[in-house]
């Protein structure tokens, strides 16, 4: 049974009923509930050195954390695509709560109304945007943030938010910010891998205003520390200049994030949340089993915006990320801000409904030949049918595989050989990989766990694995080259095998 058979059957038998009052009626909702003490003490995989494993907030102390309300929020224009007086009509314009604890909420009236509530939260932002209202309006820092513009002019990874009237602020940090993606035609794709280069903002910023590192500083110990190590991988960041650090930020391309419980200096290819319910692991590390929808529901609430998760308050031996520049004390609830349990249901509804775009890759002879080279060469043994994935674990070069793993988890008896470095050395570390669906690999780019190969081609480039390759993704910030180790199936197919099994896989 997949995923999303066992999310289904679990939501009809198992989760408990709350009930509400829609228009007139008394409708039951199945909404589970998030926090349970029991499941999130063993949610995660131990971490690869496991004195860093979080020990995660009690219910009681997640539950007295105050819901945000959703507000009403309005699209925001590149140069020359603004309608005439759009501003001044949205500093006109009362604040409108969409949802929150407080009796606001979107209809809930039936598995449409659910999966569409889920889209407001998807698209509702979380937090203060990285640039200004200035920079969005200039086309000089558009061109040099390098962000695709959809062919509507709308920019889909900030928002205008009012929550005072005369007063708009610009936002970001929604799930969309990282999981949308503009096509190569200027249509818009959410869910997708983002093609967005997040930390261009403030690489920007940082070669402007040197003295942005030190406001900066504290925001990247919390989302990168790993001080139960010696050293800590990270503290070649605390010695650079704004300079030094706004290279590092400028290496990261479109599709790969240095996102938090990981690293600048070991980022992380985003994923595509499209087909989602048919994987057994979430993170590309494996870091949280996906059995249910209730454990999507758990990662959401863990990764929140930045450091507005739940596990921005989880306490990593002694390090608590939420509370910089001290890291130790664990903040008070009534700081914090968090998704009620309805509406993380209506998100993972969501992420399980969607869709991918339309393939415009068929499979003809040469294509149907890369299916041939596909099987014979038994990438299938991983990369299984019909999810393309075999939804285990490898273990990274270097790890010892703790003997209760084996009974635990999914796990492959062979390492593939790539870099360790974002599994053994960042917060999200588990020691281990998890084997990536292949489907949907025609509108991705950036393979690999960091993304360093933009596309399927250069992936299956024997001349990746030398150490005079010049990467077309990411690669270390101080690197002319970087050679991209491991996984070598592939590389040493005649050329005609290999761009038949390419032309195969972009039909998947």
């Amino acid at each position: 049974m997949t995923v999303r058979g066992i999310a289904l059957m679990i939501v009809a038998l198992l989760v408990p009923l709350t009930t509400s009052d829609v228009g007139g009626q008394v409708v039951a909702a199945p909404v589970p509930r998030v926090w349970d003490d029991q499941a999130i003490a063993s949610l995660e995989l131990p971490l690869a050195n496991p004195i860093g494993s979080p020990k995660h907030v009690t219910s009681d102390y997640y539950y007295r954390i105050p819901v945000a309300p959703i507000y009403k929020s309005y699209p925001v224009y590149a140069p020359g695509s603004e309608p005439p007086d759009y501003l001044a009509r949205l500093s006109a314009a009362d604040p409108v709560v969409v949802w929150d604890d407080a009796g606001h909420q979107p209809p809930l009236d039936s598995d449409a109304d659910w999966i569409r509530a889920g889209e407001i939260v998807f698209d509702a932002p979380v937090g203060p945007a990285t640039m200004t209202l200035k920079d969005l309006h200039d086309p000089a820092w558009l061109a040099a943030s390098r962000w695709p513009v959809p062919g509507d002019g709308i920019i889909p990874v900030v928002r205008y938010v009012v929550k005072k009237k005369g007063e708009i602020s610009l936002e970001m940090f929604a799930c969309a910010t990282c999981h949308t993606r503009v096509m190569p035609d200027g249509t818009v794709v959410k869910g997708a891998q983002g093609n967005f280069p997040l930390g261009r903002p403030n690489a920007i910023r940082l070669r402007a205003d040197a003295r942005f590192w030190e406001q900066l500083k504290p925001t990247i110990r919390a989302t990168s520390a790993v001080p139960w190590l010696t050293p800590d991988p990270e503290q070649p960041i605390d010695q650079m200049s704004a300079g030094q650090f706004a290279d590092v930020l400028d290496a990261i391309p479109p599709g790969v994030n240095p996102r938090h419980r990981a690293s600048p200096l070991y980022p992380v290819q985003i994923p595509d949340l499209i087909g989602i319910a048919d994987r057994r692991y979430l993170d590309r590390t494996g870091l949280q089993p996906h059995r249910s929808i209730v454990d999507l529901m758990r990662y959401d609430a863990m990764n929140r915006g930045i450091l507005n998760g739940g596990d921005g308050i989880a306490n990593h031996n002694g390090f608590i990320a939420a509370d910089a520049p001290r890291f130790t004390q664990l903040p008070e609830a009534g700081s914090r801000s968090r998704y009620s349990d309805d509406q993380l249901f209506a998100l993972a509804r969501y992420l399980y409904s969607l869709q991918p775009p339309p393939n415009p890759n068929v499979m003809d002879a040469e294509g149907k030949r890369g299916e041939q080279v596909f099987q014979r060469e038994r990438c299938n043994s991983c990369h299984t049918p019909p999810a393309y994935t075999n939804n285990r674990l490898t273990p990274a070069d270097g790890f010892a595989v703790p003997q209760d793993h084996r009974r635990k988890y999914d796990i492959l008896p062979v390492s593939v050989g790539t870099d360790s470095a974002l599994t053994l050395a960042t917060r999200r570390g588990t020691g281990y990989y998890k084997v990536p669906s292949l489907k949907g690999v025609w509108y991705r780019s950036m393979f690999g766990h960091s993304g360093w190969c933009a596309t399927l081609d250069d992936w299956f480039d024997p001349r990746r694995l030398r150490d005079d390759y010049v990467p077309t993704g990411f690669k270390p910030y101080d690197r002319q080259t970087y050679a991209v180790k491991g996984h070598r199936y592939g590389l040493s197919l005649p050329d005609g095998d290999r761009r038949a099994l390419v032309k195969f896989l972009k039909t998947l």
